[in-house]
């Protein structure tokens, strides 16, 4: 195994109780919050997030899907949020892998430009926005060892995945990527 794959970890859990550095909202554009792991982020961070959303939302007008903001976690075990707008599936030629690998690409830089360690995703996209978890999930490891191959300072990449099905999909996709990656 190599070095980049040891720092990244699967798991099967709730994000919004990771003590991670950061963990990452698969966000819409208006930071709003919502269903599905943007819903569950910004119910267990408080109404201090919501505030911060709104404000940077206030100051940007909208957050482009693949950009990614940081703002603190409220009320979680986490120190920071950061919000990630995912893509809509439809049907894999609208530019869908190319965002869903900005998100990934985007949060981690942003982490890393902030001076964190240690970052927890989720399946960005895979719920209420329709991408298929087994083409999402190959895109997304992918993306995160890369990263971390290239880049030194993140020492933790934990993929929090809410259900079993979730989870198998990713460890497959882990072994298989683990194989044929630098």
């Amino acid at each position: 195994m190599n070095n980049c794959a040891a720092r990244l970890r699967l798991e099967k859990g709730d994000i919004t109780f990771e003590k991670t550095d950061a963990v990452v909202n698969a966000a819409n554009c208006r930071l709003a919050g919502g269903g599905g792991v943007d819903g569950a982020i910004h119910r267990a961070a408080g109404p201090a997030l919501a505030a911060e959303c709104a404000a940077i939302i206030k100051r940007i007008g909208r957050l482009e899907t693949g950009k990614a903001v940081i703002t603190a976690a409220g009320g979680m075990k986490s120190r920071f949020v950061i919000h990630t707008p995912g893509p809509v599936w439809k049907g894999g030629g609208a530019g869908e892998e190319t965002l869903l690998r900005s998100c990934y690409r985007e949060s981690l830089a942003l982490a890393l430009s902030s001076g964190l360690k240690t970052l927890a995703f989720p399946s960005i996209s895979t719920g209420v926005y329709g991408y298929p978890t087994e083409l999402a999930a190959p895109a997304a490891l992918d993306e995160v060892l890369r990263f971390l191959n290239k880049n030194a300072g993140i020492e933790l990449v934990r993929f929090v995945l809410y259900d079993e099905d979730t989870f198998m999909t990713y460890e497959k996709a882990l072994k298989a990527n683990v194989n044929t990656i630098a």
